[in-house]
This record gives structure tokens, sequence and C-alpha cells, in this order.
């Protein structure tokens, strides 16, 4: 017997996390992607110290370390009077705590940093997925540019709008939150001095605002937000915001809010959504990871740790495992990681993360490398 051949399809941070924790244990990996290039988008990312855990075995701490930030806090005040709500600490207490740090980092740099991990000839871009085809012996996956490939195991890391999900289980719309998410990354230059603190989140009454750098030193900065955006067109998934408008919404909030948004240069904005958690990820050689089964809410900073974390127990599952035991093992993968995903996309939903005294522990306190595996 041999090991399965295995293709990943979607290389984002799920993908790539998924290929490398497979090749640490000497498996043979693919990944198809169905963008033609990988490009620096303009977002941040939390990267918790549950994900550093990940990163960490896959070799990487001391590159992010070198790469993002290091907050004492994400600090939790309230919009208007700038009351301090809860101030979740991080730092060197919180790297005591939970055995690693906890990273604020550009988006396209944690990427680019899970892209080295893998080697470049198994990354193939401009493969837009169209359908899988079972076969006796595997899995035939059938590409838009004409080309069909044959995998022993098939992973779906195809991100919200899954094609693997929708081929195995039906396809259906996620559930739109009726709220928009508004963000960028800008120089810290633009704001002329000011400190916009570590990492802040500021609640109002039916919208808030998340800011922080995204570099060591502080040279770029980001926001995100989330507010009600009566008409807006779901089909416009990442389109170009309009920033008067973005100020207007945010009018009545703190001075320091208003001298970000005032230097702000442009903006994206895109549909928040997610699903109700799904009961099944696997169906036979195939199995889901990341926002492909369990897509939320970004209101915890979990949604790419989730999926770097389903990478780590995926691996350790299939560790060992010959082609005959890939089923198995999938289900076993299914069943440690689906009750961890359900709690944290039902928490964020709920968006009170923070908003006063919250018990982090059963967060950022998980080692996807020696958490407990599901009988």
């Amino acid at each position: 017997m041999k090991p399965p051949t295995i293709a990943i399809v979607g290389a984002g941070m799920g993908g790539l996390a998924a290929a490398a924790s497979l090749r640490r244990i000497g498996l043979e990996v693919a990944v198809y992607e169905q963008a033609r290039q990988f490009t620096r988008l303009g977002a941040g990312i939390q990267i918790g110290c549950n994900a550093m855990h990940v990163l960490r075995g896959l070799g990487l701490e001391a590159l992010l370390r070198a790469e993002t930030f290091y907050p004492r806090s994400w600090n939790n005040r309230d919009a208007r009077t700038g009351e301090v709500l809860f101030d979740m600490v991080f730092g060197p207490q919180a790297e005591a705590k939970y055995g690693a740090p906890y990273l604020l980092a550009h988006r396209g740099d944690l990427h680019a940093a899970l892209a080295s991990t893998v080697p470049p000839d198994i990354v193939h871009l401009d493969h837009r997925l169209e359908g899988l085809e079972p076969r006796r012996d595997g899995t035939r996956l059938h590409f838009a540019n004409g080309r069909t490939v044959e995998a022993d195991l098939v992973v779906g890391a195809d991100g919200v709008n899954s094609v693997v999900r929708a081929a195995l289980f039906g396809a259906d719309a996620p559930r739109f939150t009726g709220r928009i998410a508004y963000r960028t990354v800008y120089p810290a230059a633009r704001l002329d001095g000011f400190d916009m603190g570590d990492c802040t989140k500021w609640w109002g009454e039916d919208r808030h605002i998340v800011m922080y750098p995204v570099k060591p030193d502080r040279s770029e900065v980001y926001f995100v937000t989330s507010q009600p955006e009566p008409g807006f067109d779901l089909e416009s998934w990442s389109a170009r915001g309009d920033v008067a408008t973005l100020r207007d919404a945010f009018a009545g909030f703190h001075p320091d809010v208003q001298r970000v948004l005032a230097a702000c240069p442009d903006v994206h904005k895109r549909p928040l959504v997610d699903r109700d958690p799904l009961p099944r990820w696997a169906e036979g050689p195939i199995a889901l990871l990341g926002d492909a089964c369990h897509p939320m809410t970004p209101y915890m900073a979990q949604g790419a740790a989730m999926a770097i974390e389903d990478a780590a127990i995926l691996s350790r599952c299939l560790d060992g495992v010959e082609r005959d035991g890939v089923t198995a093992a999938l289900a076993r993968y299914e069943r440690s990681r689906q009750p961890r995903t359900a709690r944290m996309q039902l928490t964020s939903r709920a968006n009170a993360w923070g908003k006063g005294v919250t018990d982090t522990d059963w967060v950022y306190g998980y080692d996807a490398w020696t958490a407990p595996l599901a009988d």
C-alpha cells in the first residue's frame, strides 16, 4: 500500500497551511488555485496565540515576529466616551500564559509567509474547479482551463462559496448578516504623528471599527468596520467604497476615530456573511477545510486561525494513513474539529467578544498540534 496523493483546492491561508502541514508528514500534495496570481490585498489580520502554535510548527515564527506588530493588548472602548470596556491584554503576559505570541499582520504578509513553506511548483494557479467526478480508485477534478487531475484525497479549501462543498452537499448561498465591512491599509505617515494605539475596537450602538498597526515599526496601519448599509448590492463582493460615506457613518465616534478616518485615502467594502455550523465536512475521500465548512463573521478575528488549526489537525489524522484508511481519517478530522469551530461561529456571530469581561482561554489556549483527537 502507498500513502494517498492529495489535491487541495484553494491556495488561501487554509489551503497553504494544509499543504505545508501534510508535506511535513511526508505526503504528496498539489494545490489548485483559481487566481492567476497572488496579490497583496489591503487588509490586516490578527494572528491569535492558537494560530501561532501551528505557524511555529511550520517554521514561520521568526519570520512573522520580524514582519508583524506585537501589541500590548486588544483594547475595547466605548465609541463616544472612550471608556475602556475590556482590555484584553496580550504582549509578554499572554505569551507566557498561552505559550505563543499574539501578532498583528498585513494579510498579504501572512499569506506570503505560508506560501514560502511549500515549493512553488506544487501550487497551480489559474485552475478554477468546475466539478468533481468520483472514481473507483479516487476522485477526478475538472478545471475550467480544460485540465483534469486525479487524486486519492481531495481537500476543499476554496472559501465561503466552495465548489467542493456544493458538489458534496448541494449549492446554497451563505447567510448575509445585513452588515458591511469597510477596510483599508495605508501608510502611518498620513496620520502625521498621531498614535492610534496598539489595537482598539471602538464599540457603537449598531456599528464598530477596529484599528491597529500591521508592521513592527508601525509604518502601516489598518482599520475595518462593521455597519448596516441599506441597499448594498450583495454581488459586489469587494467593491471600492466611498470614503465620505464611511466618514459620515462614524461621525459621532470619538475624536481618535475621526483622526484615523480623516487620514484614510481610499477603502474597499464587502458584505459580511457566515453560515450555520455544518454538521458534515467529509464524504468518502473528500473533505472541507476553513471557510468552505465554517465561514464566520470577523468579530473574534478567528476565521483564518480556524483554517490554520484545521490544517494541523487534518495532518495529524492522516499521519501514517494509507489509501484504504483515508475515509476513516477524514471522518476523525471532522469529529475532532466540528465542535470547536461551531462554537467559534456562533460566538463570533453574537458580536460580544471583548465588549465586557471575556473568557479568552478556550480560544487562545488551544494548540492544534497537541489537542486531543476524537476517537
